[in-house]
């Protein structure tokens, strides 16, 4: 009955694990790509530096205002003229109105307008490029996801693999109790190996569940979606160190970023500069005003007329604030600087550490993968002779671990392999999106 019991369970929990809807690495891609929240995020950011920009450009154009005013009163008013002649008027009506249209225009400010304006294109490229690294570390962690499925999925599939062989040698152990040719505590000690290869089979299929949640969530879509990932897992044999940095040179998110912070904080000490310069001001306009006063000497008034002029002024003191203002930029300048060579180091010494990794996993790729070879020799080997009564269960049960514990090595060192992979295009900018 516990043998009916256990293999009804391991055959239950793998046809759930391998039985479902199979996703492509590159539909994985295609919806993170739609739904990711740090991509959308990315996103958002681009389109509030290109609204910036846009706004920018019309800072430096005129501006245009209109105004309109009425207002009025009742007065309670006595006169006495020159001649003496007192009178009186009781609830005497006045009010104005008016209205106007005024243009201003600032046609030089030390060149603040430009600079600045300049600065917001260069944050809107910074911006750019902030959603690229978005994209590419949320894609990089997608992929890296994947191939961890990929991984708990073998693993899965290899722990059923042994498992089938303890029901085997538990099978065989129950038939030769039956007959005679064995003893209770060969099937006791059949039962126990059984059971444990049951509960690896459980254990390895809780992992790939548990790495199944992580992919969905990152695509973001329902995380109790099951599905089945490829296998066959590709790797990069021929990446080059030399390449590699000549094109993170040119690709790398931060370095490109360092650079743009660099033009920033140039065109902001251009801006500071402007401050020291004469301001200068065109304006203009035209109104029209009424008033009227019954207890006035012109008792309706009408004004119309245009109005322009040219200001200039001219900063003399404020308190060295401007000095201030160009020292602070030039030390944004230099900082910005001292950040790219900073991004130019951390990129070498990250890229070196990924792709040492790269070159030792590729060289424990090829000795894992002998050592399955061997491995599955010796177990057909003792597996036959166990048939033949030959050797000892516990011989059977060492062969067993050895084979299963070659084949996950190897597994685990081929996906350590390809997420070094992964981090090397990661970093240097080259990883494939699509």
């Amino acid at each position: 009955m516990k043998l009916k019991t256990g293999i009804i369970v391991c055959i239950s929990l793998i046809q759930q694990a391998f039985a479902q809807n199979h996703l492509s690495l590159q539909e994985a891609i295609g919806l993170t790509l739609l739904n990711n929240y740090n991509i959308k995020l990315a996103k958002n950011n681009i389109d509030v530096a290109k609204n910036n920009v846009k706004a920018g450009k019309w800072q430096m154009a005129p501006t245009v205002n209109t105004s309109a005013n009425i207002g009025g009163g009742l007065q309670n008013t006595f006169l006495v003229s020159a001649m003496g002649v007192e009178r009186t008027i009781n609830g005497a009506e006045n009010y104005n109105m008016g209205y106007g249209l005024n243009l201003g225009w600032t046609v030089f400010d030390g060149f603040q307008m430009y600079s600045n304006y300049q600065r917001l294109k260069e944050m809107e490229k910074l911006g750019d490029v902030n959603a690229k690294a978005t994209i590419l570390n949320s894609v990089a962690e997608l992929i890296t996801a994947y191939h961890q499925l990929a991984m708990q999925q073998k693993l899965s599939k290899e722990s059923d693999s042994i498992l089938s062989i303890s029901r085997f040698r538990l099978q065989m152990a129950d038939t030769k109790l039956m007959l005679g040719k064995a003893s209770k505590l060969d099937v006791l000690a059949a039962q126990v190996d059984f059971n444990t290869d049951t509960s690896i089979c459980i254990q390895q299929r809780n992992k790939a569940k548990i790495a199944m949640v992580n992919l969905n969530k990152l695509m973001v879509r329902n995380q109790e979606i099951e599905f089945t990932v490829d296998e066959n897992t590709q790797i990069d044999t021929n990446i080059d160190l030399k390449t590699i940095e000549s094109e993170a040179e040119q690709l790398s998110p931060s370095l490109q970023a360092a650079l743009l912070d660099i033009n920033i904080a140039k065109l902001s000490a251009k801006a500071a500069k402007g401050l020291k310069y004469p301001l200068v001001n065109l304006n203009g306009g035209y109104a029209y005003s009424q008033v009227n006063n019954p207890t006035g000497f012109n008792q309706k008034m009408e004004f119309t007329g245009i109005t322009y002029g040219l200001t200039v002024s001219m900063p003399i003191f404020n308190g060295f604030l401007q000095k201030q203002r160009e020292r602070n930029a030039l030390i944004d300048i230099k900082s910005a600087e001292l950040n790219l060579n900073k991004a130019k180091d951390d990129l070498r010494a990250n890229l070196l550490t990924a792709y040492q990794n790269y070159q030792t996993f590729l060289q424990l790729s090829a000795l894992e993968n002998k050592n399955v070879e061997i491995a599955k020799q010796n177990l057909a080997i003792t597996l036959d002779k166990f048939n033949l009564g030959s050797v000892a269960a516990i011989s059977l049960r060492e062969a067993q671990n050895n084979a299963l514990e070659a084949k996950r090595r190897s597994i685990e060192v081929l996906f350590q392999l390809k997420f070094s992979e992964i981090l090397i295009k990661q970093i240097s900018g080259t990883l494939n999106l699509e």
